[in-house]
């Protein structure tokens, strides 16, 4: 049973096309790195494996059951590129860091919380975020948060969206560490990089996106100018979509 199993994926957003017919099966316990240029559709694919952007055709099943109510979301870890506005209300890394063991079918969070939240941040090196407000910190400490609410469900799939930005390098090390042991654990990784970078020993296969179609699929590129950074793909706007009730939680918002 493959962690992903997605034929032709086709997106259209604002009436434009924006994934043209990927394919892509991910076996358990693989790291693949999803590479392309700015606009190639690296994001919205991957929002769309998860059932946040609606598929135009195509079929997709995570952890064996078809995109929806059936898949076990709760196995299911994202980082997105950027923490969403949390409406003014104060919210701390652990509120943050707990969000991500809630799921459709657990309304409120393990007696053992802030021992997990704590860990998943010592992971990142940032267990001292664990009672800052999250509207205090700057964008890397920000991201280290949002990491460790993935990393807290200890998730047999993760996908991260260019989880490396605005943190420094030897963040960045700590993280690909960190990675490294869910990996040697089992867990299937899904990665969208702007550079392989510090990711490179982890990395077993490329999927390199151009114009939303598949280019290439197979060993990784070089470290460094592995996509093109000449190449500069129109991004069509638009506006990002709510996550599905039952799909994994891409908010900021704190059960009680």
């Amino acid at each position: 049973m493959n962690a992903i199993d997605a034929t032709d994926v086709h997106v259209t957003l604002g009436g434009q096309p924006i994934v043209r017919g990927v394919d892509l099966a991910v076996p358990p316990g693989q790291v693949v790195a999803l590479l392309g240029a700015n606009g190639s559709g690296k994001s919205t694919l991957v929002r769309a494996l998860l059932g946040v952007v609606p598929l135009a055709s195509g079929d997709v099943r995570l952890l064996g059951e078809p995109l929806g109510r059936g898949v076990p979301w709760q196995r299911v870890g994202y980082v997105p590129q950027r923490m969403a506005a949390a409406g003014g209300v104060p919210t701390t890394a652990l509120e943050v860091v707990v969000s991500g063991l809630l799921h459709g079918r657990r309304l409120r969070p393990p007696r053992d919380r802030r021992a997990r939240a704590t860990a998943a941040l010592a992971a990142l090196g940032v267990e001292d975020l664990v009672d800052r407000r999250v509207q205090e910190m700057s964008g890397g400490q920000q991201q280290r948060v949002l990491i460790a609410r993935a990393l807290v469900r200890e998730p047999a799939l993760l996908v991260l969206d260019e989880p490396t930005t605005g943190i420094d390098l030897p963040t960045q090390d700590t993280f690909v560490t960190a990675l490294s042991r869910l990996r040697d654990a089992g867990t299937t990784v899904v990665v969208i990089l702007h550079e392989i970078g510090p990711f490179a020993p982890l990395i077993d296969r490329a999927v390199v996106l151009r114009h939303g179609r598949v280019v290439h699929d197979g060993p990784p590129p070089p470290a460094r100018g592995e996509h093109g950074h000449a190449e500069h793909d129109h991004l069509h706007p638009h506006a990002d979509p709510e996550p599905p009730a039952d799909g994994p939680d891409l908010t900021l918002e704190v059960t009680p």
